[in-house]
């Protein structure tokens, strides 16, 4: 595993807080062209040193730098959502009308 490396994140146009962290040296190069298309067109969030010791949100930095040295670049995927959320944006009224 490469100790440090110089890296380019990338949100996705398509799916939110999914991003994709690539060799800067190398850019979209490694990702294949079913992941391109999925993924949308990619934005620009920041480039960064990224060390083993460096913090990241959602996930280890060391697991990030081992994805890079093999397929040379990663996919960070959106977080779940737990189901009692998903009633947040579903109409649930009918639920309600008897006990009114």
């Amino acid at each position: 595993m490469t100790e440090r490396q110089m890296v380019r994140i990338y949100r996705s146009s398509r799916q939110a807080d999914m991003y994709l962290y690539v060799i800067k040296a190398r850019g979209l190069a490694d990702v294949p062209d079913e992941l391109q298309k999925l993924f949308g067109e990619p934005k620009l969030v920041m480039g960064m040193l990224l060390t083993p010791e460096r913090k990241l949100a959602r996930v280890e930095a060391a697991k990030v730098l081992s994805e890079l040295a093999e397929r040379g670049f990663y996919l960070q995927m959106p977080p779940g959502r737990d189901d009692y959320m998903l009633d947040l944006y579903r109409d649930t009224s009918d639920r309600y009308r008897d006990l009114q």
